[in-house]
């Protein structure tokens, strides 16, 4: 927003004797200019005259002003559907009403990845109770105002993602004209208005029990320090060739194609304990906190695609180690390093680090070498024994340079036959 607040944003600082910290600017925008003197004799008139409603010729006030004009009109009636409410608001009037300075208020309009809409009377009830809370959490001590501002930053970016996908993706196969001589538009008004409330619930239902898992991962970490750095197993999943498919496909076929990877490398990683961390398109980034559960989705993610002839190859790197979180994405030498083994994986194969394949051997997952799954194969009959049970062989490849990253030892990654 520039002077510009909605209520998504969270500042929590009232400016003293009751102004909302306004700047030059904010100023400018807000009233006409008066002569200096009289802007000394009453500084708080100018202010007044934005956030107070005026009275007409026959001296009523409205204390529900009519939002600004403009604008598409179905856009508009859309507009107020989902958001609850009519606009009524600048955002001057808005950071006045929620108690938050203009500039703070602004921050977190921008975090949440809103345009600034100058003194556009675009904001509703809504805009200032979202204000008011989020200001009352820093208020309160439970938030600290950057750690608002993250706050802000993070659901706006995850929920602009939702809502594109929903538009773009769902609500564009829903409205389809169901009969001849209707517009798409004419039907979208009720088909949102009969999906908002269910994908509300929806949405809702899912953040709280991906909170309850995330609550859960960061209760059985073992220090305060592992909850920011922590030791995961991170993969990279690349589709081979995309680049030159993307010259031979059609646009949609292309979208399918995609769509299509990004399900299934989503449900597979769900599947089988890991997590998704974020989808590139021809790539997709997870993480598992077991070196086991990390190997098993490279697996089936290549055999899923080996078997689906409308796929390109796919080649997969791993690296484990520590690994920075933060706002849902993973950062380090870890993650780098597990990119640089996708790129030079070979088709249809999965490349690890040898700091995975340690942890492959530690967790009896893998053996060190065949000779060592035979001689404790041996022992095993020898006493009686069940002989250990590997699910995965790794096979040492030929160091090789890394960009920024010096010498590594790749280990290539397979499932180890059961008769082995």
């Amino acid at each position: 927003m520039t002077v510009d607040d909605t209520g998504s944003g969270t500042g929590a600082h009232r400016a003293p004797d009751g102004e909302p910290g306004r700047t030059a600017e904010s100023v400018t925008d807000a009233s006409p200019a008066r002569p200096e003197a009289d802007t000394e004799a009453r500084p708080d008139t100018r202010a007044d005259a934005r956030a107070e409603p005026r009275p007409d010729a026959d001296g009523r006030v409205d204390m529900h002003p009519e939002p600004d004009s403009g604008g598409d009109p179905l856009a508009l009636r859309l507009e107020g559907l989902i958001l609850g409410a009519e606009r009524r608001y600048t955002p001057f009037q808005a950071a006045r009403s929620a108690g938050v300075s203009v500039e703070l208020a602004t921050r977190f309009w921008r975090a949440m990845g809103f345009a600034d809409i100058g003194q556009a009377k675009a904001l509703t009830e809504a805009d200032v109770l979202a204000l008011r809370r989020l200001s009352g959490l820093v208020e309160a001590g439970l938030l600290s105002e950057a750690m608002a501002v993250q706050v802000a930053r993070s659901t706006g970016q995850t929920t602009a993602r939702l809502a594109e996908w929903q538009i773009d993706s769902f609500l564009e196969g829903l409205t389809e004209p169901p009969e001849p001589g209707m517009t798409r538009t004419e039907v979208t008004y009720p088909i949102i208005e009969l999906l908002l409330p269910e994908l509300e619930e929806f949405l809702v239902y899912v953040w709280r029990r991906q909170l309850a898992a995330s609550a859960g991962r960061v209760i059985q970490a073992a220090d305060d320090e592992e909850m920011v750095d922590r030791r995961l197993a991170v993969g990279f999943a690349d589709l081979v060739g995309f680049t030159r498919l993307t010259r031979r496909m059609e646009e949609e076929e292309l979208g399918e194609l995609v769509e299509a990877f990004e399900t299934t490398a989503a449900d597979l990683v769900a599947a089988h304990g890991g997590r998704l961390i974020k989808t590139l398109g021809d790539e997709v980034l997870y993480a598992a906190d077991d070196a086991g559960i990390a190997a098993e989705i490279a697996m089936r993610l290549i055999e899923t695609m080996a078997n689906d002839e409308t796929m390109p190859e796919l080649r997969v790197g791993i690296a484990f180690g520590t690994v920075t979180t933060r706002m849902g994405d993973v950062f380090g030498t870890t993650v780098n390093l597990a990119s640089r083994l996708t790129s030079i994986a070979p088709r249809d194969a999965v490349l690890v680090d040898g700091a995975f394949a340690e942890e492959l051997i530690r967790t009896r997952d893998a053996p060190a070498s065949e000779a060592e799954a035979a001689e404790a194969a041996a022992a095993a009959e020898k006493e009686g024994e069940e002989p250990p049970s590997y699910r995965f062989a790794l096979q040492p490849m030929w160091q090789r340079p890394v960009r920024g990253l010096g010498v590594i030892e790749p280990w290539l990654l397979a499932r180890r036959d059961a008769e082995s």
